[in-house]
């Protein structure tokens, strides 16, 4: 294992460690909404700590963003993109669906990534170049030859900014023909499962960076095609995105690009 990759593990495992303390006292914790249904409890805040403690204390001239505390400069190349708990509506809920999501930039390309689910112990880990891994075994995305009979994951909109009748528009694209859409809650681990082979493809719009630079390379790295609505590469900074196993993908740009085009 990359000696950058190992430290993140370390620093999502110590973040876990945190959030699963806490998990059957979260009516304890203070929870906030930092806007309209997108919250932010005790337990964000300090497995972020923890994160950014973690590396900071292996590599303290890299740049981390973060999705609690914004971003903190450095004076390398690296950066690290953290999503300390994805999926924080679930777990305030009590729903094992939700992630630590750690990964690393060289000259703004991914090169590392880590998403760990505490409340089942899954580790998803890939470096560039170096292939993708579950709990240390090899993973590769599903060999499906078509959108027929996928099954695809997505994220709903749910925040005022976002154009719940786009969104609608696809979803009807999307779905025939398929076995079915899924929505867990946590992009971190949609993307996870995709690279896993779980599901064959997933896309949603709105997202961070820090929800979707991990499992983007997880994706990559084990095989699968990501872009944004358009098939360019802009989903990492208009959080837009499309994920799925290479005849799937095609088959879900197909379907979606039509009703994006010019918007």
């Amino acid at each position: 294992m990359h000696p950058m990759l190992n430290t993140a593990v370390t620093a999502a495992r110590k973040a876990g460690d945190i959030i699963s303390r806490y998990a059957d006292r979260v009516d304890q914790l203070d929870i906030q909404e930092k806007e309209q249904s997108d919250f932010v409890s005790q337990v964000d805040k300090m497995a972020e700590d923890a994160i950014i403690d973690t590396l900071r204390y292996a590599y303290r001239d890299h740049s981390i963003l973060a999705e609690e505390s914004g971003r903190h400069k450095g004076d390398s190349s690296y950066e690290w993109i953290i999503d300390p708990l994805d999926g924080t509506t679930n777990y305030l809920y009590g729903i094992p669906q939700y992630a630590v999501s750690i990964a690393l930039t060289r000259d703004g390309k991914l090169f590392q990534s880590v998403i760990y689910n505490p409340a089942n112990g899954d580790l998803f880990t890939a470096s560039r170049g170096q292939g993708a891994m579950i709990n240390n075994k090899r993973m590769r995305v599903t060999p499906r030859k078509s959108i027929e009979n996928a099954l695809l994951v997505t994220g709903i909109p749910y925040k005022a900014n976002q154009d719940m009748n786009l969104y609608l528009e696809t979803l009807k694209a999307v779905v025939p023909g398929t076995a079915g859409i899924r929505r867990p809650g946590s992009a971190a681990l949609d993307l996870a499962y995709v690279a896993a082979g779980r599901y064959d493809g997933f896309w949603e719009f709105g997202l961070n960076a820090w929800d979707i630079a991990a499992g983007v390379l997880l994706v990559q790295e084990a095989g699968g095609l990501v872009s944004d609505m358009h098939g360019g590469d802009d989903h990492m900074t208009s959080g837009n995105i499309i994920a799925a196993s290479p005849k799937v993908f095609r088959d879900m740009h197909k379907r979606i690009h039509p009703i994006v085009k010019g918007k």
